[in-house]
């Protein structure tokens, strides 16, 4: 069974930094593109980064791509954001997505507030 478990959100500072973890079963995460995408509160869900498999190339929306690091461990099979000089604009549900089997995790909260 494929399935995707996101965990490492909280409530956090301006400024402050966050990694999410998003493990992985039933597949292997550098088998497939990895993503992931945010819902802020009464928006609709957005791609934030993205990790192709097809030469291990990235992809980041514009507002994170100086902020936001992806990176996969193949030997834990999880995927990691890590979330630098956090805005409040950032808070937001944050879920990601195996991109070939068209899955997604429960999410995790990521709150930026002071």
């Amino acid at each position: 069974q494929v399935q995707l478990v996101e965990s490492g959100g909280g409530l956090v500072h301006p400024g402050g930094s966050l990694t999410l973890s998003c493990a992985a079963s039933g597949f292997t995460v550098s088998s497939t593109d990895m993503s992931w995408y945010r819902q802020p509160p009464g928006k609709e869900r957005e791609l934030v980064a993205l990790f192709s498999t097809v030469g291990g190339g990235f992809m980041f929306i514009e507002s994170v791509k100086d902020r936001f690091r992806i990176s996969r461990d193949n030997v834990k099979n999880t995927v990691y954001l890590q979330m630098n000089s956090l805005k409040p604009e950032d808070t937001a549900m944050y879920y990601c997505k195996a991109s070939f089997y068209n899955t997604w995790g429960q999410g995790t909260q990521v709150t930026v507030s002071s």
